[in-house]
């Protein structure tokens, strides 16, 4: 199979079949077989009876049922499992990205990248989705060095290799052209045209971007990180026992030149607290040391990935 369209369902009754027909548009244009899995995240409406009939009636769709929301990353993760395709398709279910577009996005692809974002430049949703959403993208690639302007639009294609090499948890799937990019693979992203919700109601709101930035937090650290802890957590140490030292000589100058008692200043307890934590800091560094160390070990799991090998 060349092409695996992974589309997560959850309450979007009312959206599916023109969805369904909008995908056929799309997928003729298209070189090469595809296959079609729906993955329902334990839909409370009809969603699951529609995506049965329209089974039915297509060989090529699969539908994967969960038994509850499990939230999206864990759609996309069961939909990749059960795929079979060289590339990956990924659309919401809401209509507001238009799979007619799917061959440009593919087209993109074939220009030398393995991973091919949507960018929503212009967005038609309202300002309590914009907004968040703007200081979330801001943020991630400034601090991330990803220069991305839509790390959250579900309209993704990108080869099988990717998801093969990294494994989604959490609601890590809206960092994942970040994740691809710190594995080294190509990414890129296309404008693409963006539409107001067709029918049913969004399911994001303001705790998302919170969840968003934490999840960015952990990412950072993971891949940044996650073969020298000591460097995280030793720089901080070393930053907290430096300011310790400069508040303790700053309290012995207070003492012996000014003739300021110890209990007349908080510098005291402020040189002991700095240190202190800057200890604990480089302890802990050196516990998250033989943590990785013992991981790898024992997992034998490389922290690179190869993307070409030549001999000749």
């Amino acid at each position: 199979m060349e092409y695996s369209v992974i589309i997560p369902v959850y309450n979007e009754e009312g959206n599916l079949d023109l969805l369904y027909e909008k995908l056929l548009g799309g997928l003729r244009q298209l070189k090469g077989d595809a296959e079609i899995l729906f993955v329902d995240d334990g839909s409370s409406d009809s969603s699951f009876a529609d995506l049965t009939r329209l089974a039915k009636a297509d060989k090529r769709i699969t539908v994967i049922r969960f038994g509850r929301n499990f939230g999206k990353s864990a759609a996309m993760t069961a939909g990749f499992k059960a795929s079979t395709g060289k590339i990956l398709i990924n659309l919401d279910a809401d209509l507001q990205d238009d799979p007619t577009e799917i061959p440009r996005m593919v087209a993109k692809l074939h220009e030398g990248f393995d991973f091919v974002i949507g960018w929503r430049k212009i967005r038609h949703d309202p300002i309590d989705k914009t907004w968040p959403s703007k200081i979330f993208n801001s943020v991630v690639s400034k601090w991330s060095g990803v220069p991305l302007h839509d790390f959250n639009c579900g309209f993704k294609v990108y080869r099988r290799a990717v998801l093969e090499d990294i494994p989604l948890y959490s609601d890590m799937h809206r960092l994942l052209p970040l994740l691809a990019a710190k594995r080294g693979f190509m990414v890129a992203e296309l404008a693409v045209e963006h539409h107001k919700r067709h029918a049913g109601v969004s399911k994001y709101g303001m705790g998302r971007t919170i969840r968003g930035l934490l999840d960015f937090v952990s990412v950072l650290f993971l891949t940044t990180y996650l073969a020298r802890p000591m460097h995280f957590f030793g720089s901080f140490g070393f930053v907290s026992i430096v300011f310790g030292c400069i508040t303790g000589l700053w309290m012995l100058v207070l003492k012996f030149g000014f003739s300021v008692h110890f209990v007349n200043t908080p510098l005291p307890l402020v040189t002991v607290f700095l240190i202190v934590i800057g200890i604990q800091f480089i302890l802990l560094g050196l516990i998250a040391e033989m943590l990785t160390r013992t991981y790898h070990e024992m997992q034998d799991k490389p922290t690179f990935r190869i993307a070409e090998k030549i001999h000749y």
